[in-house]
């Protein structure tokens, strides 16, 4: 058995101390603590995950609103063009919109 010196003791218990500093440090990077209380509190998690799925909702719908009436607005502008295979393409399109209307 081997047995440390004053200093070799000091220099340990110097080196664990700034491994826990270190240690320390990056849990609060991490933010450790917070996520434990959100994890006590189901409540609040659960509060906290429903808006963040309105809000992802809310942001696709719009989302695709935006995109939908761009696209429509691309395709408005190509007939104007009056492109050979892109205009039948549409009028392809508003004639299966008019039946499915005068259908319902």
């Amino acid at each position: 058995m081997v047995r440390l010196g004053e200093k070799d003791r000091q220099e340990d218990l110097g080196y664990l101390k700034h491994k826990i500093e270190q240690l320390g440090m990056a849990m609060e990077k991490m933010k450790l603590a917070e996520y434990v209380e959100l994890l006590n509190r189901p409540a609040r998690l659960f509060y906290i995950n429903f808006l963040a799925g309105l809000a992802r909702g809310l942001g696709m719908a719009v989302g695709f609103t935006i995109l939908g009436a761009l696209l429509i607005y691309s395709l408005r502008q190509l007939q104007v063009l009056n492109l050979p295979v892109i205009g039948g393409l549409i009028a392809e399109i508003v004639r299966i919109v008019q039946t499915n209307l005068r259908v319902r």
